[in-house]
């Protein structure tokens, strides 16, 4: 629980307005702070590359550097966090209970769970927008199955949502010590140019454990196809002589032709060497994050504000086609006067639509996500099971979590804290 103590601390440097200015770095002046945007890092990667790990190693350098960044944690399967979270999924989604309610597995209880918490992510955004002043970095941390995040339609939203909001950078987590497989590197490789092209957005390999092994050669096949190449026939040779299976000629040939193809793509991809362990090459990759603000704002957000009036221009169009399909149908085309009366009743009726489909998303039974930093009554030396129950446990929660499977949590405070 030693752990705990700094960081409620820096809790009630978050709950205190009159010290906005004095949680960011001393150099730095109230008109700089206002310029400048929070930089959001995604974590993704394989299990077991170490992208929780590699979390906490960023938490606790940006405090080092008196830079405390603002923490989310998208994975309700974890049993225990090395850091604290500022958005904590599993304050909102109980996820075993997610898991009994629609009969899941493991992974589908996960990518459930983060289905229900993105129907109440604008109210993230809220609280990343209100903190947008008081911190430089956002930090999330993905589940541990890398495509319950990258190939679903929640993650494709939190994703798309988020870089709207704030310049946001893809670190792409490598377990450095299993890639150094010719085969297991270029599928590496293969993942992160689908994802790189799937979201657009600033990218930068992580190639993580160099404290084990080093990240020359695979740096080294990066820039040298040949090299590559070279290393491929003879691991396959290797693999020959000791009898080992898998070293077929198609596998040889097409991940000869794949260094060809990705050699072009491994230009326009910034990596670093990090260690999650010992904190190596921390300023190397916030160095890179640096490099890919200045790229998100030159490259990815006048695409997104072209792709934004695209689609305004589409939607009005489809509106436009919608009230004269309906004005043709109700034969009032005739009489100028009953035009003008109709449409502009069209009109009001569609708003009176929209209105009403905009109630419809709420309801009073809805719960809200939690923002760490706005409870100071989080007692951290509790397990989160000698938590439940508490103040406020009434029918009306356990409707909610009936409905929901989510699980409400009782603090002594007034509100009980949503899980």
């Amino acid at each position: 629980m030693d752990q705990s103590t700094p960081q409620i601390q820096n809790q009630s440097q978050y709950s205190n307005s009159n010290d906005k200015g004095k949680i960011r770095s001393d150099h730095t002046t109230d008109s700089e702070t206002a310029e400048n945007e929070p930089v959001c890092i995604i974590c993704i990667g394989m299990a077991g590359s170490g992208k929780t790990t590699f979390v906490q190693r960023l938490n606790s350098y940006l405090h080092s550097k008196k830079k405390p960044p603002y923490i989310l944690n998208l994975d309700p399967a974890v049993y225990k966090l090395p850091f604290q979270a500022n958005i904590d999924i599993r304050d909102t989604v109980n996820y075993k209970e997610v898991m009994k309610q629609y009969n899941l597995g493991p992974n589908g209880g996960i990518l459930t769970a983060l289905n229900l918490f993105t129907t109440k992510f604008d109210q993230v955004l809220d609280y990343i927008e209100k903190r947008s002043k008081m911190t430089d970095y956002v930090i999330l941390d993905t589940p541990g199955q890398i495509e319950i995040f990258t190939w679903s339609a929640s993650g494709s939203i939190i994703t798309d949502a988020i870089a709207s909001s704030i310049p946001t950078v893809v670190a792409y987590i490598i377990d450095t010590p299993r890639t150094t497989s010719p085969a297991t590197f270029m599928s590496n490789m293969l993942y992160a140019c689908s994802i790189l092209y799937k979201t657009r957005l600033p990218f930068i390999l992580v190639f993580n454990k160099v404290d084990v092994k080093s990240e020359d050669f695979a740096i080294e096949w990066m820039k040298d196809f040949e090299k590559f190449q070279t290393d491929l026939i003879m691991r396959n040779e290797q693999d020959q002589k000791n009898d080992v299976e898998g070293g077929s000629g198609y596998m040889t040939s097409l991940m000869n032709s794949m260094s060809l193809v990705l050699d072009e793509f491994y230009k326009n991809l910034t990596a670093v060497g990090c260690s999650a362990m010992t904190g190596q090459g921390m300023k190397e990759f916030f160095e890179a994050v640096e490099k890919s603000r200045e790229e998100y704002k030159t490259d990815y957000k006048p695409e997104l504000v072209k792709r934004q009036l695209e689609l305004k221009d589409q939607k009005e169009n489809l509106r436009k086609e919608n009230l004269n399909r309906l004005l043709k149908d109700l034969k009032l085309n005739g009489n100028e006067d009953k035009n003008d009366n109709s449409a502009k009743k069209k009109e009001a009726f569609l708003k009176k639509d929209d209105e009403e489909i905009e109630e419809d998303d709420y309801d009073e039974n809805d719960y809200e996500t939690l923002d760490r930093r706005d409870f100071e009554r989080l007692n951290l030396s509790k397990r989160r099971d000698e938590n439940e129950g508490g103040d406020g446990d009434d029918q009306n929660d356990k409707e909610v979590r009936k409905r929901y499977g989510v699980e409400r949590d009782g603090f002594g405070g007034e509100w009980p804290i949503p899980r």
